[in-house]
């Protein structure tokens, strides 16, 4: 039987407070999100379409609150 490990995650910059990590994502005008990751809040403005109800949101993973 083979086990494989996966390395522990290691930051340049050491330990970062989890509850820092905002990510951007684009609010659906039928309340779901847009299934997929944005480098950054104006590339998730590029993305949305205002006119048809779409906004921009900023939300954290770890503890799901809203900014």
């Amino acid at each position: 039987m083979t086990t494989t490990t996966t390395p522990a995650a290691t930051t340049t910059g050491g330990w970062v407070d989890p509850r820092t990590e905002i990510e951007a994502g684009v609010l659906l005008a039928d309340g779901r999100l847009v299934g997929r990751k944005f480098a950054s809040r104006a590339e998730a403005e590029a993305f949305a379409r205002p006119e048809d109800g779409e906004q921009v949101v900023e939300y954290n993973l770890v503890c799901e609150c809203a900014v």
